[in-house]
């Protein structure tokens, strides 16, 4: 029997196919399925039942608590589909999912770490293979740091997304289908035609739809998020950045300070942060700044510039100056 005949694999392709038709991308969820469908492929089971699923569950035990969660979710939302015409299909118990659990807090990198990591960018080793590594990580430092894009949208960069003159970024059909317009800082503008200056010169391929981060010689192929993350946690090592209480950070720790040096760099020009939110939520791809919020947790820096303008503007009607 081949695989596309198999009833579970049937299951998820029909099922893929009417969640796409409603506007859905479903990349993750196609993933997760056609991971699970292969694991119980290896094992000789023709489709999902009790003891295949959980022995699935107890492969996933190296990953977050919150991810399993998300997974499993996904399985049973699937599952959950077929019992609409397959009353006896299978339907995992929800009550056994792991507990989500507070996710850890995130290291939030300054200048000075940003400036260490880049000098550790050019001390990355290249190979025949990867002769731009160091001068690709050293521009994902900066337009991660700069622009607080995600890991997937920037291995998924163009050379046509890349505008070198204007200095602009073109985000195409990323989370929730949104695309969006990047300008660039000064210094990230400057350093994205510095490596332009490297990748555009032989024998790299300039077609405008080859990868901007451009990994293999002989097959111009870009960056995975798995394998750019790898580098960049390298970067992290060779730089010792660190927490005060000594954690290393995560890839997606750039984003969460993105955001929040833009709220430090509103406060200290003295504009209404309020009013600006909307634009940070815009600029991060999100749909509101509800989601936007997750990436603004209060940290010491803040706390204090935040009180030091309060004092500036009402600090006299608490010391009994009614001037």
């Amino acid at each position: 029997m081949k695989n596309s005949d198999l009833p579970l694999n049937f299951a998820i392709a029909r099922y893929l196919t009417i969640r796409r038709t409603l506007g859905r991308q479903y990349v993750n969820e196609e993933r997760v399925l056609t991971s699970l469908s292969q694991f119980l492929r290896e094992r000789d089971l023709e489709d999902l039942e009790h003891t295949g699923f959980d022995t699935w569950c107890r492969s996933l035990t190296r990953l977050h608590a919150n991810t399993r969660r998300g997974r499993l979710g996904i399985v049973r939302n699937f599952c959950l589909y077929r019992r609409r015409t397959e009353p006896d299909c299978f339907v995992p118990d929800v009550t056994r999912f792991p507990r989500l659990v507070p996710y850890r807090t995130p290291v939030i990198l300054g200048p000075s770490d940003v400036v260490k990591m880049l000098a550790a960018a050019t001390r990355i080793k290249r190979s025949a293979k990867s002769p731009l590594k160091p001068a690709v990580m050293r521009l994902a430092v900066t337009l991660l740091y700069t622009t607080g894009l995600r890991i997937g949208e920037l291995v998924r960069l163009t050379l046509a997304d890349a505008d070198a003159v204007a200095g602009v970024l073109h985000i195409r059909e990323s989370k929730f289908h949104k695309s969006r317009f990047l300008p660039l800082s000064v210094d990230a503008h400057r350093e994205l035609n510095n490596y332009l200056q490297q990748r555009l010169a032989l024998p790299f391929s300039n077609q405008p739809d080859a990868p901007l981060l451009c990994h293999r010689t002989e097959e111009f192929r870009g960056y995975c998020p798995e394998g750019l993350g790898r580098g960049l946690r390298e970067i992290f090592r060779i730089a010792n950045v660190r927490s005060s209480d000594g954690r290393s950070p995560h890839v997606h720790d750039m984003r969460h300070s993105f955001a929040q040096e833009a709220l430090l760099r509103w406060y200290r020009q003295g504009s209404d942060v309020q009013s600006q939110l909307p634009k940070l939520a815009l600029y991060m791809g999100h749909v509101s700044i509800a989601s936007t919020a997750h990436y603004l947790k209060w940290i010491p820096a803040r706390a204090e510039i935040a009180s030091q303008c309060f004092e500036a503007h009402f600090g006299h009607l608490i010391d009994g100056d009614a001037s």
